[in-house]
């Protein structure tokens, strides 16, 4: 047992020794829409340094967060093209790209994180980011962004009818544009970058995102009133472009993938203890944050039904599969 330990552990070293030789100097970006401090850029941090670790200093990742490098829609063409290297996003914007993804954004999804990881660490995320190589992207691994809440400056929301006719940032996508509708409220897309001076300026009156986010971005300096709504998931999709993969030696693939699935399981234990941190910075930063009673929910649940079933009739086999997955995990 013992020689079979050891064997085991020199050829591990064996294998970390041979990507550090195997690696080039090469140096990289990786962007995001998120700031400093939050659990998105700790990922990435994290990320770089296993990278450089494992390719023993040869490989270094610029991180570009905040959104410098422009909203998502633009970075993912800047991967496409291989102008930008790597990003992170919220896995359902990736419908603009394959419409299967739009299954990440469907309203009440996922019941807790533990079920979310399950699902995209499991054959499921993995054949979703597989689909992603023929449009020039190669999916390394999931991050979390978390449940999303409702955020206003108008009035606190009590009852679903609260939300009637609030003009709310939403993704720019589809499904994101009919749920908000369904509530009898007015969508409005934008890219993330330019949010906060739209509710500033009072061009929106609202918009929805995790507390994480609401937290990190300061949104709570131009939102009055939070809603607990927990009403989507976002997993984050982390990506690399498939132009400066191929480019890349087996080793260097090996070295990058282990390092999104090593930071991935980082992440998620920051992104998740962040919320709660996050929801008590929010408060302190004059949001007043409330919950919608059992039977609201239950009536904000039917609302989003039809929604659910006129996207879902679109990719009925993609559905069908996170349905036969969410199920053998709910048993």
């Amino acid at each position: 047992m013992k020689r079979l330990v050891l064997k085991t552990i020199a050829a591990a070293v064996a294998i970390a020794a041979f990507g550090v030789a195997s690696a080039q100097e090469r140096s990289f970006k990786f962007a995001t829409q998120n700031p400093e401090g939050h659990p998105l850029v700790m990922g990435m941090h994290k990320f770089a340094d296993i990278v450089a670790a494992k390719s023993g200093g040869k490989m270094k990742v610029n991180l570009f967060p905040g959104g410098v490098l422009g909203g998502d829609a633009a970075t993912v063409s800047a991967v496409q093209g291989g102008t930008i290297e790597m990003t992170t996003l919220n896995s359902g914007i990736l419908a603009s790209q394959v419409k299967d993804f739009e299954v990440f954004d469907y309203p009440f999804q996922f019941a807790n994180g533990k079920e979310a990881d399950a699902v995209v660490d499991g054959p499921f995320g993995k054949k979703m980011h597989a689909k992603l190589e023929a449009k020039g992207i190669i999916g390394l691994a999931y991050y979390e962004l978390g449940f999303r809440v409702i955020t206003n400056s108008k009035r606190a929301i009590t009852k679903v009818e609260d939300i009637a006719g609030l003009k709310l940032r939403v993704i720019p996508n589809a499904i994101n544009l009919d749920w908000v509708k369904a509530l009898d409220a007015n969508p409005t897309p934008l890219a993330f970058p330019e949010v906060y001076a739209a509710l500033e300026q009072k061009a929106i009156d609202g918009q929805e995102n995790p507390l994480t986010v609401i937290n990190a971005n300061k949104l709570f300096e131009v939102q009055k009133f939070a809603t607990l709504t927990n009403h989507q998931y976002n997993p984050q999709s982390v990506i690399i472009s498939k132009k400066f993969w191929d480019t890349l030696s087996a080793a260097e693939r090996q070295i990058i993938s282990d390092a999104a699935v090593e930071s991935s399981t980082y992440q998620r234990i920051q992104a998740r203890d962040q919320a709660t941190t996050a929801l008590d910075a929010v408060k302190k930063g004059g949001m007043q944050v409330s919950e919608l009673a059992a039977p609201e929910m239950a009536k904000f649940r039917e609302k989003m039904k039809p929604v659910i079933a006129k996207h879902g009739a679109l990719i009925p086999e993609t559905v069908a599969e996170l349905a036969a997955e969410l199920a053998k995990l709910r048993k």
